[in-house]
């Protein structure tokens, strides 16, 4: 899953950063206002961490436009302020809910995982596809009850492919929803990354149906 942070205090955000990408997130950071509300409205994520004060666009405006054009991605809105009245603010703005400087990663995790877990985002911690399941909580891949061992890269790109089964994804939106924003990729990493994942959960399992799909022309389908 792919997760925004708009922060203007670099140390925050490199933190923040790196521990998400220990828990399997692909992450991008804006460090300033407009440039993440470029981002936010123009890219795809499952969540958005925004900072209230920020340089350029606050991030009481960036949650306001990005609702009135009916993003409905999940924000958490960080600030340094404490008072009721800022709460109040944040969420009437449009936010999903509040941190309060300082706070812990622990904490944060936690509240990301509880608004993935929400009814309208539809995102299970456990993914089955014929034979083939998933944990995201546990990093754990199985197929006809034999365990995969997956680098992070391949098990982001299986978790995109499970949770769009049946759908044929193209090299750009594979692109786009597992690697950075800023990561150089070209069109062959993805097929050189789908070919390893063949050779871990197609190709040692002989007596079953192969799962991952070359649509050509157009892309990949798993299922």
């Amino acid at each position: 899953m792919r997760i925004l942070v708009i922060e203007d205090e670099h140390r925050i955000a490199n933190n923040i950063k790196k521990g998400l990408e220990q828990e399997k997130y692909i992450v991008d950071v804006a460090y300033e206002g407009n440039y993440g509300y470029d981002l936010a409205e123009g890219e795809e994520y499952d969540l958005i961490i925004l900072d209230l004060m920020l340089l350029g666009l606050d991030g009481l405006t960036i949650c306001k436009n990005l609702r009135a054009e009916n993003k409905q991605t999940p924000i958490i809105m960080l600030t340094a302020k404490s008072q009721i009245q800022d709460k109040i603010k944040g969420l009437e703005s449009g936010a999903d809910d509040y941190l309060s400087k300082p706070f812990s990663f622990e904490e944060l995790l936690a509240r990301i995982h509880a608004l993935l877990r929400r009814p309208n985002k539809i995102l299970s911690n456990n993914l089955s596809v014929s034979d083939l399941t998933l944990n995201t909580n546990q990093f754990t891949a199985n197929r006809d009850n034999v365990e995969i061992k997956l680098s992070n890269k391949e098990f982001a790109l299986l978790e995109y492919l499970m949770r769009n089964s049946g759908l044929t994804l193209t090299k750009e939106q594979i692109i786009s929803h597992v690697w950075n924003y800023d990561s150089d990729v070209l069109e062959n990493t993805v097929e050189v990354f789908i070919k390893s994942l063949r050779q871990k959960i197609d190709k040692p399992f002989t007596k079953l149906k192969p799962l991952i799909q070359t649509i050509r022309g157009f892309g990949y389908r798993l299922g």
